[in-house]
């Protein structure tokens, strides 16, 4: 049987195009064959949003969005916005307003045309309840400032082909936008933009093709179609040193909470794949509240919904890994302290090792404090690594950003189990988030100097 692959979603293509009028039916056939699921075709005018609109209802997998693009911005009057909001309204496959924004690269319209046309497709969007499709094109001051003052984020949306540099992108996600990438990441000298996806969380991440333009570098000059979106995919895989089925799953679950497209799988998980590694959430308590936990505000990672309903018991868990030797490793690591659940660990823990497959743990540290003894004996033998929260140079700054339990008490146990670590497992790693106000350098001279184990600095608003 031939292997299934991950599905995609294209985000931002035009179908409308009249690159396609030979060959539209084959086009689409062709996506779908290549595993991309669903599709976004984009309005740029009044008539091709009604030809996307169109298109829409001809596919079950292609949805629309319907918008006046900056080049065009000076046909959008009175009558052209009520036409666009009467698509919106009454097309239940139109799932955004766009594309829209500014373009001062080629300056087709005069910028305060554009800039009035912007705002009131913004406008029109919160009106109608939907995101919007942003098209920036060297006017990234304008276009933040607008979106600020138009209050934008109560629609949210996509900057689409993203060319910002990296302060753009993190104000972007301060407003609660995704960025979404096309084949251009593909392209050799874009290096810098390559820097930006991998300093991308995730969980804002969204893939395209803007077909049928900016086809992927095996394919320069030819035309580009949704069944290519597989090497952008491919490309930011490698960048983000995930596999293809890690993009599939959180790209598409970014599509499904901005656009409401295609299948998201809400279902807590016990056991969860990331690359060739496989996590188990046993718990979501924890003795820590770390300012910097990505749980106070979701609980999906890499696509993964990991909000319990429960403890789940040993056989849940064991059920959830099923053969745990189609993995590299198994790793005690949910969006709680797994040290909390001892028992588990020791049964699920030795059963894994007994199968050859490498046991890991990631933890704050602070069991001793927990359980009233040094409890690193208890993991000897079958935990073959672990990864201690650090997190900081000195106890205050510890409990500033991770609020133990124990109080000012944590820092220092932490450290000392650590310690104890290296005389009962033989792979001991201390790790720092990379948020700001975190000195790195002092945290990893107290690693390499005074505990004198592995160092790792985690990246800030990423998790997995």
């Amino acid at each position: 049987m031939p292997q299934t692959l991950p599905t995609l979603i294209d985000t931002h293509a035009h179908l409308d195009n009249g690159q396609y009028d030979q060959d539209r039916q084959e086009t689409i056939q062709r996506a779908l064959d290549a595993g991309i699921s669903h599709m976004i075709t984009i309005g740029c005018d009044l008539a091709s949003s009604r030809s996307s609109v169109e298109l829409s209802q001809q596919h079950p997998s292609i949805y629309a969005a319907v918008g006046i693009h900056p080049h065009d911005a000076a046909d959008l009057d009175d009558a052209t916005l009520a036409a666009l909001e009467d698509l919106a309204r009454h097309n239940t496959k139109v799932v955004a307003i766009g594309e829209i924004g500014l373009d001062y690269y080629r300056d087709r319209c005069p910028r305060n045309i554009q800039v009035k046309a912007f705002r009131q497709q913004i406008r029109l969007a919160q009106k109608v309840g939907l995101p919007i499709i942003i098209h920036d094109r060297d006017a990234h001051q304008d276009v933040l400032n607008i979106l600020r003052e138009e209050n934008a984020s109560t629609t949210g949306g996509v900057l689409h082909c993203f060319s910002g540099d990296q302060a753009m992108a993190q104000a972007c996600i301060e407003l609660g936008f995704y960025l979404s990438f096309p084949a251009t990441i593909t392209y050799p000298k874009n290096e810098s933009l390559r820097d930006v996806v991998k300093a991308l969380p995730t969980d804002r991440l969204l893939i395209e093709t803007d077909c049928p333009y900016l086809s992927p570098q095996l394919f320069r000059g030819k035309r580009n179609e949704p069944a290519l979106l597989r090497h952008t995919a491919e490309e930011i895989a490698h960048i983000k040193g995930l596999s293809v089925e890690d993009i599939s799953r959180i790209t598409n679950l970014n599509a499904y909470r901005l656009f409401g497209i295609g299948n998201a799988d809400q279902s807590a998980k016990i056991a969860y794949r990331i690359r060739n590694s496989l996590y188990l959430n046993i718990t979501n308590r924890c003795s820590n509240a770390c300012v910097f936990c990505a749980k106070f505000r979701d609980f999906a990672v890499k696509g993964h919904e990991l909000k319990l309903d429960r403890e789940p018991t040993t056989e849940e868990i064991k059920q959830a890994i099923g053969d745990p030797r189609e993995y590299e490793e198994v790793v005690f690591c949910g969006y709680g302290e797994s040290l909390l659940r001892l028992d588990i660990i020791r049964e699920i823990g030795t059963w894994v090792h007994q199968k050859n497959v490498p046991v890991r743990i990631n933890t704050d540290g602070q069991a001793n404090l927990v359980y009233g003894r040094n409890i690193l004996p208890e993991l000897a033998g079958y935990i073959d690594a672990i990864s201690v929260s650090l997190n900081a140079a000195d106890a205050a700054t510890y409990q500033k950003i991770c609020q133990s339990c124990f109080g000012k008490a944590g820092y220092e146990a932490v450290k000392e189990f650590i310690r104890e670590a290296k005389k009962f497992i033989p792979s001991v790693t201390a790790s720092v988030v990379a948020m700001p106000g975190i000195d790195i350098d002092a945290c990893r001279h107290i690693v390499e100097q005074e505990l004198k184990v592995n160092f790792r600095v985690r990246p800030y608003n990423e998790v997995g």
